[in-house]
């Protein structure tokens, strides 16, 4: 090989380092019904997954009562464990492992929306939960009517504004969990009023990056931003940065992974105007829309040949392994049903 040679070859080779060159549309495969998880009786909802050391792959996701309604996620999830030979399922309900830990907890009322991660031997199970604020002689009654309410209702403004993102972490995915008595981080900078919906992962400076979203600041119409806070321990204590990763579009559901053979960090997430999309940063804290900005409208191919049409699918995850992502989850709900989807990708 000449001297040319080897330079033209160490040139590629770096500059291939860094750049946007993910598409994960052109991978994604039809579902089968293997890959759909439902629960009778329960809503399951947005999960996330880690391989175990029993070499099964664990998901960790939203459940709560078809009795509370829909709504009812506000004050009645808790977070269950699931276990299967693939990433893609077929999943078997293990276990509850988190719920609200009750009056004048943080914490005190449900527990969603989980991401799970293994950072340095141990497993963080990340999640939100809220409380009722001063109020703490509501009853059982005022929880179910919050639960058939909407937003307008001062008991869900309340557990709204409430909502906060914490963790508990443990030796091993049999538990048990030890949850931290304080939320993991407050809003500030680019978010206000709440901190949820966290997605983690540790970056190539060995810190922890999570994304967390709040409401827009200075903003009168419904609209949510999306922020970053790194941290120098998966457990905290996390800073917000002063510049939102999203906040051109109302956002929500982010998981965030760091992809080493483009040394570059993707965030994906859903937006109520209709597609599961991507944005990606080489530093983590600088964000911008991916190349592949919209992977794939809301609507799922079977395999079958037929197309899934939900009326809503939110809560985008993802599973990575060998430096890939092999696994692309989504969250459905169709008419009185809701669960959890893992799509197959295939390289």
């Amino acid at each position: 090989m000449t001297l040319l040679s080897v330079t033209l070859l160490t040139l590629c080779v770096s500059t291939s380092k860094g750049q946007d060159s993910l598409s994960l549309s052109k991978y994604i495969q039809p579902a089968r019904q293997e890959n759909i998880f439902k629960t009778e009786g329960y809503y399951n909802w947005g999960g996330s997954v880690v391989k175990g050391e029993d070499g099964k792959y664990h998901l960790f996701y939203s459940r709560w009562p078809k009795s509370t309604q829909f709504s009812g996620w506000m004050v009645y999830s808790e977070i269950a464990h699931a276990v299967s030979d693939q990433p893609t399922g077929p999943w078997e309900y293990k276990e509850t492992v988190l719920e609200g830990r009750g009056k004048g907890y943080w914490d005190a009322i449900t527990a969603h929306n989980p991401k799970i991660k293994c950072f340095e031997g141990k497993f963080y199970l990340y999640y939100i939960s809220t409380n009722l604020g001063e109020n703490e002689d509501y009853t059982e009654d005022d929880l179910r009517e919050i639960s058939h309410s909407r937003m307008s209702h001062p008991g869900r403004k309340a557990a709204r504004s409430n909502q906060r993102t914490g963790v508990a972490v443990a030796t091993s995915l049999n538990g048990p969990w030890i949850r931290q008595n304080q939320p993991l981080i407050e809003p500030s900078g680019p978010i206000t009023t709440l901190t949820v919906n966290p997605a983690v992962d540790q970056g190539k400076d060995d810190r922890y990056y999570m994304i967390v979203k709040g409401d827009k600041p200075n903003e009168t119409r419904f609209i949510r931003n999306q922020a970053m806070a790194i941290s120098d321990h998966p457990d905290g204590p996390y800073e917000i940065q002063p510049d939102p990763v999203i906040d051109y579009i109302d956002t929500e559901d982010m998981s965030l992974w760091f992809d080493e053979s483009r040394s570059r960090y993707y965030g994906i997430f859903h937006t109520p105007e209709g597609f599961i999309g991507l944005v990606s940063s080489v530093d983590g804290v600088k964000w911008k829309k991916a190349s592949e900005y919209q992977v794939m409208p809301k609507e799922i191919k079977m395999e079958d040949g037929s197309i899934l049409k939900p009326d809503r699918l939110e809560r985008p995850f993802v599973y990575e392994e060998n430096g890939k992502v092999i696994m692309l989850g989504l969250a459905a709900k169709q008419g009185n049903d809701s669960f959890v989807i893992t799509i197959p990708l295939k390289y």
